[in-house]
């Protein structure tokens, strides 16, 4: 099922691309932009994009369930049934801050699931015009070709957004990796922070928030690239089960290190 439905979702987020998002990239108005909470933005193309995404994605895969970002926000309780029977997880335009401040990376992200199960995943960046997109039990492809994650090289890069964490916990991080991790910027958008991890740009990332739309495209994209995605115990990480944190990492070994050297 999910080979068949690669091209139609795709369309989809190529004509979100072209019609909803480049023609206000760096031109929108202050009107078309609002906080959800201080420092979280929202804007009229998030809104458009997941109207348009998910009216259209329910058609295709009919008696479907629809898990938006922006949905979630104005009701959370649609989260609840994630678990339950097929379920698309839309993330309209990720990257919401970046795109405002008019530059990139953003993305669009759509996840399939099946009774919380990742089936399949999307990942378009709008400005390059890279697909990326994974299939459960099929691969990680990028642009039609298969990858697999590698190393990036010698000093595993670790991708860790440290100014969300109190002022000891920094310190800590950075005593702890102190010439066993490099600690590199995050790009602010999880759509560009998978790919990363499976084109061999960095090893290793942390997530403090794990919302179903920034995570159920990418984790299946990794897993399916040869990587691993956990929770901080090492216990799985299922868009169904509630927690917080995880680790991200380009490989098992990557993952087992980053474990090893950050929270051991």
């Amino acid at each position: 099922m999910s080979h068949a439905l690669y091209a139609p979702v795709a369309d989809l987020m190529q004509i979100v691309a072209r019609d909803i998002m480049m023609p206000r990239y760096q031109k929108l108005a202050t009107d078309q932009v609002s906080e959800k909470t201080p420092g979280d933005f929202v804007t009229i193309v998030d809104r458009e994009s997941e109207a348009l995404l998910s009216e259209a994605l329910a058609r295709l895969l009919p008696g479907s369930r629809i898990v938006g970002e922006e949905a979630a926000s104005v009701d959370p309780t649609v989260v609840d049934r994630i678990g339950e029977g097929a379920c698309w997880i839309i993330d309209p335009l990720d990257g919401t801050n970046n795109f405002t401040e008019g530059k990139s990376p953003f993305a669009i992200m759509i996840g399939l699931t099946i009774d919380g199960e990742r089936e399949a995943g999307w990942i378009l960046d709008p400005v390059t015009g890279r697909m990326c997109h994974a299939v459960r039990g099929g691969g990680c492809f990028v642009g039609g070709g298969r990858v697999r994650s590698r190393q990036s090289g010698a000093l595993p890069k670790a991708a860790i957004a440290t100014y969300f964490m109190p002022p000891e916990r920094q310190a800590d991080v950075h005593r702890r990796a102190e010439g066993r991790i490099e600690i590199v910027n995050i790009p602010r958008c999880a759509g560009e922070q998978y790919p990363r991890l499976f084109l061999g740009t960095n090893d290793i990332a942390l997530f403090e928030r794990t919302h179903p739309w920034d995570h159920a495209a990418g984790a299946l994209m990794l897993e399916e690239a040869g990587g691993r995605i956990a929770r901080h115990d090492g216990s799985p990480y299922r868009l169904d089960v509630p927690g917080t944190g995880a680790i991200a990492a380009s490989t098992p070994e990557m993952w087992d290190l980053a474990k090893a050297v950050l929270f051991d």
